[in-house]
């Protein structure tokens, strides 16, 4: 690798932040604002990509604002796995400008400048943590992207929008900025450095096995500071509450930044800081790797028994982030690849999934999954990428989901020396390979467990008849009544609560997201024809019938059907796909393993 001083990666992160102060003077001329976001959107994807030949073959691009403190440079490198989280987070944000302008637009919200100048921040801040060139610059960077993301998650200013604001500053800025600035101090009095090396900081590794515990305690620190937004278990439980935000927040949130720079902080530590062999060393990747398990487990079971479908989604974002933590924790080149690859796999199937839950809200105001009953034929075309989208997440063949997870069993039998393909990479004990291998199938069977009933109600339901779903029994989600059971209301834990204004009890929770269907009011917006004048659910006479190009506007449409579609090619042709060539080529630099 060549270092090359560029200052293409310091343009890749100002581009955003210059766009936010045009957003902001742009203010009395909405058109003239939100095409700010889209230019700001296809510039920053032109410098990444113009990068990305270079790297490819060798070149890492470089930018020094000069000594931080001592030791330390607040510098920018565009290195491999840079490029990787760069390119996705880049390229997303383009089809995410465009559906947070028909979003926005199309339910007339307060304070549109603010937001898609925080949303343009956002970016900025998380293409430096993608392009930071030491701990000390990613940790500047990861604080600031907590500030810039919580005007988006309290946008709706309401007592509920607020109080999940507090929550998310409290453990992401507080919480985990602290973890992770504690690891760093850690580290640099170990090995007098804290800047990335492919396979480890060669200094941190002799430290490392002169006094193991130290350096133990700082990798834990880490990880728990990344993990915080990576959602691990037990600090996730900010991701569900931050639901409270207009629905592109939610896919900012889920699939393009924030949780993907815990789980790219994550891989930098593994990956770039200790290196596979001194983590496998320290033995630290078991531990990990077993809280990843759970994470992905438990958060599928407790996804099953949301009704709110913004609810459900953060919850499989949960479980979908520690198949990544999962991949990187198991060690083996395989599983690497596998953890690396369900990166973008997953940034494609879930940004699919929360547009179309975003559409649905628009055009029907409709949340909760016991109220979608035959809106298939409402959102024909939503449903089906939604569909495609489930399908991903629940790894399903050809879908990007399926490849990654397929690298990530592979990886995870190898790892315990289980079989015939790389398992001389083992390491890990047969019965902790074992045990990790059957934990990401059960989660795949949840996947499909909480993602089909969806479907099913979007399909094979009636407006006036609610049938018992399949697989799942009425406590999981949906209507009760069906099953011929006393009519109330379900608390999360089950409890059931009698409820004489709803005639039709739900079940589980009804937690408010985007304006929920009492604290809607209508406006002159609500008129408009091509939107339905109700609180949520089909209207008294049944959803109407729409064909795919009437169903919504092209803004929220277009990108709809421009991410399925990358989920789809992800999962067909992964080879062809830039993505999983510099999966594999960070694998071979950092193992010297070239995995087919």
């Amino acid at each position: 690798m060549v270092d090359v001083a560029s200052i293409r990666p310091l343009a890749a992160v100002l581009v955003s932040f210059l766009a936010a102060g045009a957003i902001v003077a742009s203010y009395r001329y909405p058109n003239v604002r939100d095409g700010w976001s889209v230019i700001a959107a296809l510039a920053k994807f032109g410098i990444v990509a113009s990068m990305l030949p270079g790297v490819m073959d060798g070149r890492i691009y470089v930018w020094s604002l000069g000594t931080f403190v001592p030791g330390v440079e607040f510098a920018l490198r565009a290195d491999p796995l840079g490029m990787f989280f760069a390119l996705l987070a880049s390229f997303l944000w383009i089809f995410t400008a465009f559906y947070a302008t028909g979003y926005m637009r199309g339910l007339d919200e307060p304070n549109q400048t603010r937001f898609f100048a925080a949303f343009a921040m956002s970016l900025s801040t998380a293409l430096g943590i993608a392009f930071a060139q030491n701990l000390v610059t990613i940790f500047v960077f990861y604080e600031l992207l907590s500030i810039a993301t919580y005007p988006l998650v309290a946008h709706d200013e309401d007592a509920e929008a607020r109080i999940a604001g507090r929550k998310y500053l409290a453990y992401t800025f507080f919480g985990g900025g602290v973890f992770v600035l504690a690891g760093t101090v850690l580290v640099f009095q170990m090995a007098g450095t804290v800047d990335f090396a492919a396979g480890g900081i060669p200094a941190l590794a002799e430290a490392a096995s002169a006094d193991p515990w130290f350096a133990r305690l700082a990798f834990g620190l880490l990880v728990a500071g990344f993990g915080v937004k990576a959602a691990l278990m037990p600090i996730h439980s900010w991701l569900a509450d931050a639901m409270v935000a207009p629905t592109p927040v939610s896919g900012l949130l889920h699939a393009v930044a924030v949780v993907k720079s815990g789980a790219f902080g994550i891989a930098r530590v593994i990956l770039d800081v200790y290196g596979p062999d001194v983590v496998a060393d320290l033995g630290v990747h078991i531990p990990l790797a077993i809280v990843a398990a759970f994470t992905l487990t438990a958060a599928s079971i407790i996804a099953l028994r949301k009704d709110h479908l913004k609810r459900r989604l953060a919850y499989s974002t949960t479980a979908q982030l520690s198949y990544i933590v999962l991949g990187l924790s198991m060690l083996h080149p395989y599983a690497i690849l596998g953890g690396l690859f369900h990166i973008p796999a997953h940034a494609f199937g879930k940004l699919t999934l929360f547009f179309c839950a975003g559409a649905i809200h628009v055009e029907t105001h409709t949340d909760y999954i016991s109220e979608m009953a035959g809106i298939g034929k409402r959102m024909p075309f939503t449903m089906a990428a939604f569909t495609v989208g489930a399908a991903g997440m629940a790894g399903i063949p050809l879908i990007a989901g399926f490849v990654s997870k397929y690298y990530m069993l592979i990886g995870g039998l190898g790892a315990g020396g289980i079989g015939v393909i790389g398992a001389e990479g083992a390491t890990m004990s047969p019965l902790m390979g074992t045990i990790f291998s059957g934990s990401l199938i059960l989660s795949g069977l949840l996947n499909i467990a909480y993602f089909w009933p969806i479907v099913y109600t979007a399909y094979f339901e009636s407006e006036n008849r609610h049938d018992a779903k399949p697989l799942l029994e009425f406590p999981m989600g949906g209507k009760p009544e069906s099953y011929g059971v006393t009519v109330g209301r379900l608390t999360d834990g089950g409890e059931r609560i009698e409820d004489p204004e709803h005639e039709n009890g739900y079940a589980v929770d009804r937690f408010p997201s985007d304006h929920a269907a009492e604290d809607h009011e209508p406006d002159e917006h609500d008129e408009h024809d091509d939107h339905t004048d109700h609180g949520g659910g089909p209207p008294a006479e049944g959803w109407e019938r729409r064909t795919p190009w009437t169903e919504s506007t092209w803004l929220m449409l277009a990108p709809i059907a421009v991410i399925a579609t990358g989920a789809v090619v992800l999962g067909v042709v992964p080879g062809y796909a830039v993505f999983f060539e510099l999966a594999g080529y960070i694998v071979e630099e950092v193992t010297g393993v070239v995995v087919p």
